[in-house]
C-alpha cells in the first residue's frame, strides 16, 4: 500500500530492523536444527543429538552473522519495498499497482542479496565440519578473504537471488492484499493476533515453496575453495546424494515450516506493533491508533 507523505520517514526501515532483531533472537536454535538437516539430510532427532553433543556453549555459535544479516535484510526488505513502491506509483501513476509491486519487491530482494557474505559465514559457522577450523565469525571471514579472495563470500549467489526476489514478490503481493482486506480489529490483542497469523501463514507457505532452493544454497555455501558450482549442477549433486528422493530433498521441511510460521508471525506482528506505537501508522487500509 502506498503511504502518502511518508517519502522521508524512516518508519519502514526502523520497524523492519526491530522486527528482525526480536525474531532472530527467539528462533536461532530452531534454525540451527533445520540447517543441519538441510546440510546432512539427517532426521530431526539426529540433528538435535549433534547439537546436544556439541554442548550448550555452541548452541548460539554463529549467532552474530545472522543477527547482523537478518536485521539489515529486513531493514532493506520492508524499507526499500515501500519506498520503491511509493516512488513508482507517484512517477508512473498509470502503471498497474501490481506491476509496480513486483518491480519494487524484486528490487528489494536484489538489494538484500548484497548481504550475502553474512549468510555465507553463517553457513560455515553452523557446519560441524568447520568447528575446529574457524574459531569465530571474524576468523572465518579473515581466512576466506586471505586464502580465497573476496569472491568466496559470494558463493551461492544465484540461489540467494532466486529465493530473495521470488519470495519477496509473492510475500508482498499477498501481504498487501491481506492487510488491506482484514476486518478492522476491536482490540490491540485482536490486531496483533491478525498480524501474527497473516505473517505466519505467508512465511510458512513461501518458505516451504522455496525450501529446495535453500537446500541447494546451503550445499553451495558449505564448500570452501575450488570451482564455483551453479544452481542446477548443485541441485543434481544433492539429488544424487539423496538417491533422487523428493522426500529426502525436503528433509527438515517440517522444522522449517514451524520455524517460518513462528518467525514470520513474530516479524509481521512486531513490524505492525512498532509502526503503530512508534509512528502511529499501519499497513492496513485504515489507520489504527493505540
Amino acid at each position: 500500500m502506498v503511504r502518502n507523505g511518508s517519502e522521508n520517514s524512516p518508519a519502514e526501515f526502523v520497524c523492519g530492523w526491530g522486527s528482525a532483531f526480536v525474531n532472530i533472537t527467539f528462533t536461532f536454535p530452531i534454525n540451527k536444527v533445520m540447517f543441519r538437516q538441510q546440510l546432512s539430510g539427517v532426521r530431526t532427532f539426529a540433528a538435535l543429538r549433534q547439537l546436544q553433543t556439541e554442548g550448550l556453549s555452541n548452541l548460539y555459535r554463529g549467532f552474530f552473522p545472522p543477527l547482523i544479516q537478518k536485521t539489515a535484510s529486513m531493514t532493506l526488505m520492508f524499507g526499500m519495498y515501500y519506498k520503491s513502491l511509493n516512488y513508482l506509483t507517484k512517477q508512473y501513476p498509470h502503471v498497474p499497482v501490481i506491476f509496480s509491486s513486483v518491480v519494487a519487491a524484486s528490487f528489494a530482494g536484489a538489494l538484500e542479496a548484497l548481504l550475502m557474505p553474512f549468510e555465507r559465514i553463517q553457513v560455515l559457522m553452523q557446519d560441524k565440519n568447520y568447528n575446529h577450523r574457524f574459531d569465530n565469525a571474524r576468523h572465518a571471514a579473515r581466512e576466506l578473504r586471505s586464502f580465497y579472495g573476496v569472491q568466496e563470500f559470494y558463493r551461492g549467489g544465484s540461489a540467494i537471488l532466486l529465493r530473495n526476489c521470488g519470495s519477496n514478490v509473492l510475500f508482498f503481493l499477498a501481504r498487501d492484499y491481506a492487510m488491506a482486506t482484514l476486518p478492522p480489529p476491536d482490540t490491540v490483542l485482536e490486531r496483533t493476533s491478525q498480524d501474527f497469523i497473516c505473517g505466519a501463514a505467508l512465511g510458512a507457505v513461501l518458505s516451504t515453496l522455496f525450501y529446495p532452493v535453500n537446500v541447494v544454497k546451503v550445499k553451495m555455501q558449505s564448500k570452501v575453495g575450488g570451482r564455483f558450482e551453479g544452481l542446477l549442477h548443485t541441485l543434481r549433486v544433492v539429488q544424487q546424494e539423496r538417491n533422487h528422493s523428493l522426500r529426502k530433498l525436503f528433509r527438515g521441511v517440517h522444522i522449517n515450516f514451524t520455524r517460518s510460521f513462528l518467525s514470520w508471525g513474530i516479524v509481521n506482528a512486531t513490524y505492525e506493533f512498532l509502526m503503530v506505537n512508534l509512528f502511529n501508522r499501519s499497513s492496513r487500509k485504515t489507520n489504527h491508533t493505540k
